[in-house]
């Protein structure tokens, strides 16, 4: 129920009657106190009442004068006052001089269900503040500050209420700041700039020790000095541009870049009121695999606006592109042709594998042209496939063997035939698309996105983003959206020049990456080296680690869609084959049993009745104690995938009746991994 908070600073005649509005529906007794500004601050506190996020103002001429912000945790600061504000354009910044107007607080808690990802539905726990603030000059404008509190995180964003005097308006920038002690650990993804595909390696240093003004891409993992594990991210993310990082000049103070306009490089956002901007988010914990779990980025965005979701089926796909189409001991020549793409069905109709995607073969897209569009070529028709692909013939033979297609597009060549190209999908039979190449996250690409994940909806297609800025957590309202990539993935080990994915970069992601969704890791390799004999290979290529490794990562990584990158050859007959193709995509449970960032990582995700254990290692050896507390009364029984020592980078197989009182030691080679599918035992 709103109320207004306890006043303490005086209120001139003019922002009284800024307030009317405001004051609107305020309950009497409340009503009575509407004679002065509110308070100086407003504290939101999570329901367990460990975290607290309040909002305060600072008085005119001091160094933060105007609304600041500030964090903590089990009672200590973990983010001290914080700078608030926007810039506009047009006039001066909103939020500098300015008073609270007025409070209201709400609570909820909820479950939501229909998810798609880590888990099938989440608690939606929290309790949320609105903190009204008006300029104390004319011509007193008004901003609102919504801030949420859930037990894992904290949030808020900027709100601009419909009002006579800001109507219209651009913004230039975020006044947002997060101020941290300087000597926490930062685990960053630095960028040159703002056309990103956020594909890169981490770094690892004192956040005072980091280059100021350098870009640096969310969600930015930070570790207090006191023990507290903080990341920073945005959820949200809706016909506004997306936020960067960027260190000042002081050692722990970091503040927003909104990325800019194609055409307006000094402005990020055109906006009218009302107006809300992305949630700013904060997930907090003690451990930094507790984070993986968290929903909280997901259930920060409006629920689905697909009614029937009976139609989205998330599930493995093939794609011949990493390999570069190797097809040994065949007849036919190797590409872009319906030769491989049904030989590519028929490996997926063999092994229970639900997609293929058609994609591009050297510099030729399998729709005809350029990968990626040239200005003088005409963009082709990306409905029909190049001379060489029968694609009506390709979609018969494809329904006979119960297996979708899937197809690639470049963004541009996608943009001028969206609408006719989705409808004429829907009728060809098409499961779905993947768009790749925008590298972009500005306001502009931001609503191309979302206009490609509500079109594909309405003709019932599923989209994966490649190319692109970090997920949001829109795939709660348009589930159709599958996964993302956003990160230096297996593809990096095809490329000249590159050091090859190693096995610490593949457990940074999870701790970093990850927390804003599920991402696309071109994963599946079957064919392996040890770090020190890696090099790069662009057909066939290798990856450092092991078949159990292989295995684990996808029960590690979030990913609804992914991919079986290697060549059909490289899996048949091959250890482990079966066990793959039966990993589900999507979980009804996920629990993170521990681990340490760039070192080693234990995920359990479940799914019915069925749990899965998977676990990664860095360069080091190391064995791994799995407890199994999480499996409940009963006994069961643990298949079990482990590096070989004696012949690696090979697998072994066990299986092994467990109860929930059992300890599992997991040895882990160099690289290695470890991954258990658990059942009940029949007749327990």
């Amino acid at each position: 129920m709103p109320w207004l908070e306890p006043t303490r600073t005086p209120l001139t005649a003019a922002i009284a009657l800024g307030l009317a509005g405001l004051l609107a529906g305020v309950s009497p007794a409340s009503a009575q106190q509407s004679n002065a500004l509110g308070p100086r601050s407003v504290i939101t506190r999570s329901p367990n009442g460990r975290l607290g996020l309040t909002v305060a103002i600072r008085p005119t001429g001091s160094s933060t004068s105007g609304a600041v912000y500030s964090v903590t945790w089990r009672g200590k600061p973990i983010i001290t006052e914080s700078a608030l504000g926007l810039d506009l354009v047009e006039s001066r910044p909103l939020g500098t001089d300015v008073g609270i107007a007025a409070v209201r607080r709400s609570a909820h808690d909820g479950t939501v269900h229909g998810l798609i990802g880590k888990a099938s539905s989440a608690r939606d726990h929290y309790r949320e503040t609105v903190v009204a603030l008006v300029e104390r000059t004319l011509p007193h404008r008004r901003i609102e500050l919504i801030v949420r509190a859930y037990d894992d995180g904290v949030a808020f964003r900027y709100r601009i209420p419909a009002q006579p005097t800001l109507s219209a308006f651009t913004i230039a920038a975020e006044r947002t700041h997060v101020v941290v002690d300087g000597a926490s650990v930062a685990y960053v993804l630095k960028r040159s700039g703002y056309v990103s595909s956020y594909e890169g390696f981490y770094t690892v240093a004192p956040l005072r020790d980091l280059p100021a003004d350098t870009l640096l891409a969310l969600p930015v993992l930070l570790h207090h000095p006191g023990g507290a594990w903080l990341a920073v991210s945005e959820a949200a993310l809706t016909n506004y541009a997306g936020m960067y990082l960027a260190r000042t000049a002081a050692p722990g103070d970091l503040v927003s870049r909104l990325s800019p306009l194609p055409d307006l490089p000094n402005a990020a956002v055109r906006g009218r009121a009302p107006l809300e901007t992305p949630w700013r988010v904060f997930l907090v914990g003690d451990d930094p695999s507790q984070l993986i779990a968290s929903n909280l980025i997901t259930l920060l965005n409006p629920p689905s606006a697909i009614a029937d979701l009976s139609w989205i089926h998330p599930g493995k796909t093939t794609f011949p592109w990493w390999n570069d189409y190797v097809v040994p001991d065949t007849t036919f020549t190797p590409g872009l042709n319906t030769a491989t793409t049904k030989y590519y069905i028929d490996f997926c109709a063999a092994h229970g594998i639900p997609y293929h995607t058609l994609d591009g073969y050297q510099d030729l897209a399998w729709y005809g042209g350029h990968i990626e569009p040239r200005d003088s070529i005409p963009i082709p028709d990306i409905t029909r496939g190049t001379d060489t692909l029968d694609l009506p013939e390709v979609l018969r033979y494809a329904k006979e063997k119960g297996v979708r297609l899937r197809v690639w597009m470049h963004w541009k060549a996608l943009r001028p035939q969206l609408d006719t190209a989705f409808a004429r999908y829907e009728r060809m039979g098409i499961e779905g698309i993947m768009v790749d190449f925008m590298d972009r996250d500005d306001q502009e690409m931001i609503a191309f996105y979302h206009e490609i994940v509500s079109k594909a909806a309405a003709h019932h297609l599923t989209v994966v983003f490649h190319g692109t800025s970090k997920p949001t957590g829109i795939s709660r309202t348009y589930p159709n959206l599958l996964t993302v990539e956003a990160v230096m993935g297996l593809e990096y080990d095809k490329f000249d020049g590159q050091k090859g994915v190693t096995a610490s970069h593949e457990l940074l992601v999870p701790f970093t990456r990850m927390l804003a969704g599920p991402l696309d890791f071109h994963q599946g390799g079957f064919r392996y080296v040890s770090p020190s004999a890696f090099h790069t290979q662009y057909t066939g290529p290798r990856i450092i680690g092991t078949r159990a490794r292989t295995l684990a990562m996808y029960v590690v990584y979030e990913d609804p869609l992914p991919m079986m990158a290697d060549a059909p050859s490289s899996y048949e007959g091959q250890l482990g084959l079966d066990f793959l193709a039966a990993i589900p995509t999507t979980w009804d449970e996920t629990r993170s049993l521990g681990g340490a960032i760039g070192e080693r990582l234990t995920i359990a995700r479940r799914r019915g009745t069925t749990w899965y254990v998977g676990t990664m290692t860095d360069e080091q050896a190391r064995t791994v104690a799995i407890p199994l507390r999480f499996l409940g009364p009963g006994t069961f029984i643990a298949e079990i995938y482990a590096d070989d020592e004696s012949s690696l980078p090979n697998a072994k197989s066990v299986r092994v009746r467990v109860t929930a009182a059992d300890v599992v030691q997991a040895r882990l080679v160099s690289a290695g991994g470890h991954v258990m599918r658990i059942v009940p035992a029949r007749g327990r």
